[in-house]
């Protein structure tokens, strides 16, 4: 059975990220938008909400219609844990 070097390269860095500390990280929650980056899409941005920490690290993205809207019944942000930046 032949193994494939850049799968086993790639697997060894997966062990090797989920093997390191995570005790003591400094928590990082943000929520990043950027509104109306695209001339096609008036009214449009994208939404990003980043969690990092000593519980792990979550990333998520949306492209939304109208995104302050759509933030106003996101929990992250109505939890006031995060911090709103906007591009």
């Amino acid at each position: 059975m032949k193994i494939d070097k850049v799968r086993a390269h790639r697997e060894e860095l997966k062990r090797l990220l989920f093997s390191l500390p995570t005790k003591g990280r400094k928590v990082v929650k943000t929520i990043t938008v950027n509104y109306n980056n695209n001339p096609w899409w008036e009214g449009y941005g994208d939404i990003k909400i980043l969690s990092d920490g000593p519980d792990g690290y979550c990333s998520f993205s949306t492209h939304e219609e109208n995104p302050f809207l759509y933030l106003s019944e996101c929990k992250e942000f109505n939890s006031g844990e995060y911090e709103l930046i906007v591009k």
